[in-house]
């Protein structure tokens, strides 16, 4: 089974991932932010490096996909493929940070991937305000995302909810954090995980 979490910059992926990697006894599988070589010179001069970032993600997240689906485990995905190339690549390229030369190809070896690999079994969206987001990032103190901007994250918010309302590929799930504190507060947790428990029992009953 692979489960994946999807949402903006701040949404809460990767802490919900963890936490329901250990309630359900899934492996989790996380996104390539320490070790990423490009993060900190995208996030001070984009526009040199958004080619190098996106193929960087691009190229982590299938082979991600592969092992995923060779493994045969339960495995829970800390952000998507289609993320990638329907969400961030395109905002860089309205922005004017990905030349359409750049764009091109990128968009051309995603298309590849997508014809090799399928899409996650249940997509759980985690939909959030601008000001939750920016409250989030803040909180978590990465010294990279200082510099992220409320018009980027606001730019990012409309693709994703454009991405999640044309979404076909599978069972799809939105889960709206504003008021939930599913971090401190068992219940809040309690409500997902319900949420959750019922999506997999209508997907995997006979």
């Amino acid at each position: 089974m692979h489960i994946a979490v999807a949402g903006n910059i701040g949404a809460g992926k990767t802490t919900l991932t963890r936490l329901l990697a250990k309630h359900f006894n899934w492996q989790p599988n996380f996104e390539d932010v320490v070790d990423n070589p490009y993060l900190d010179d995208f996030y001070n001069q984009m526009e040199r490096w958004s080619f190098n970032l996106q193929i960087y993600f691009l190229n982590s997240r299938f082979r991600q996909i592969l092992q995923i689906r060779e493994s045969g485990k339960d495995i829970i995905q800390d952000r998507t493929i289609y993320e990638d190339a329907f969400i961030f690549a395109p905002n860089l390229h309205a922005m004017g940070l990905l030349t359409n030369r750049d764009f091109e190809n990128y968009t051309s070896l995603f298309e590849l991937m997508e014809s090799l690999v399928q899409p996650p079994d249940l997509l759980i969206y985690l939909r959030s305000s601008i000001p939750n987001l920016v409250n989030q990032i803040h909180k978590r103190g990465r010294e990279y995302e200082n510099t992220i901007s409320i018009d980027y994250l606001s730019r990012l918010n409309e693709r994703y909810e454009a991405w999640i309302h044309g979404y076909d590929k599978g069972n799809l799930l939105i889960i709206d954090v504003d008021n939930l504190n599913f971090v401190d507060d068992p219940e809040d947790l309690g409500f997902v995980i319900n949420k959750i428990d019922a999506e997999i029992n209508g997907l995997f009953q006979p």
